[in-house]
């Protein structure tokens, strides 16, 4: 009976050698490539008090993006716990998608409602602007009684 002992021990030795090298090969995760799990575009947050504010804070992120050959899309709009607004802006690269601009005539008072479409007009105003060799673009926004706003861009040298 000892003689058998002996082969049914080395039969379990050989069989946990034969495990023990299989079992670091399961544990390994099997993955033909690397994959993204998330991506995120710079992002900048200002805060204003005024459309006038929010302009700025447009044409400062767009400064802020153009180190990532980006441009600003306000992502976010809050307001804050002490009455202040703020924007979140993500710079989105230049070689995305960008929707058509409307057209957009520099004679005529736009009137807009949100912060987003006061946004949508100063930028198509800049768009026009370069688009004609201004670089520069003023605007002037005005309350009306019944509480409308508009807003007149000037391309400027």
């Amino acid at each position: 009976m000892i003689p058998n002992s002996r082969r049914f021990r080395g039969l379990k030795l050989q069989a946990a050698a034969v495990l023990a090298g299989l079992l670091p090969a399961a544990c390994v995760p099997q993955y033909s490539a690397p994959q993204q799990v998330q991506s995120s575009n710079p992002t900048v947050t200002y805060t204003y008090n005024s459309d006038q504010d929010l302009i700025q804070a447009n044409q400062t992120a767009a400064t802020f993006c153009s180190r990532y050959q980006a441009v600003p899309r306000a992502a976010n709009f809050t307001t804050n716990q002490d009455g202040n607004k703020a924007v979140i802006f993500e710079c989105v690269p230049t070689t995305a998608p960008v929707a058509a601009a409307p057209q957009f005539n520099p004679n005529v008072a736009y009137s807009y409602r949100t912060d987003q479409e006061l946004l949508d007009a100063s930028r198509n105003a800049q768009a026009y602007c370069m688009n004609n060799g201004s670089r520069q673009v003023t605007s002037n926004i005005v309350t009306n009684a019944d509480g409308s706003r508009t807003v007149t861009f000037q391309c400027s040298p």
